[in-house]
């Protein structure tokens, strides 16, 4: 499965259903050392706040506690960038997950050690993205 990216994400597309999706990346996540700390469910948010419909989509704050305390040894407030965000949202009859690309944002702050683990943080998410072919 080929990962695609965009100026801000790296992305796949997956025949999964959204559940197995949401299931299949937790997976894969743990597999590349992540936690999944936080679960949004923006349709359910949406509906109980806004009384308004929209498709299945989750927001999970995925953290690798490794690489998060390198980057809050180099950078205190590098906190504001964390934990790395996935989504999940259905689309037809599958779903698409994505992951923020932590290289693109880290470069807001502009130190060599942040950048070294950005680098090893994308190349984990872009596995876990991949092994869920």
């Amino acid at each position: 499965m080929d990962v695609e990216r965009s100026s801000y994400g790296l992305r796949v597309r997956t025949a999964r259903s959204y559940e197995d999706a949401v299931a299949a990346v937790r997976e894969a996540l743990k597999g590349q050392g992540f936690g999944v700390l936080t679960e949004i469910d923006v349709c359910r948010t949406l509906k109980e706040k806004l009384g308004k419909e929209f498709r299945r989509y989750v927001i999970l704050g995925a953290c690798n506690p490794p690489l998060a305390h390198r980057a809050l040894t180099s950078e205190l407030e590098i906190g504001l960038l964390l934990p790395c965000n996935v989504i999940v949202y259905e689309e037809g009859d599958g779903a698409v997950v994505a992951a923020l690309d932590p290289e693109k944002a880290m470069k807001m702050v502009e130190k060599p050690t942040l950048a070294a683990v950005a680098k090893e943080a994308r190349a984990k998410l872009e596995q876990a993205l991949r092994n869920l072919a």
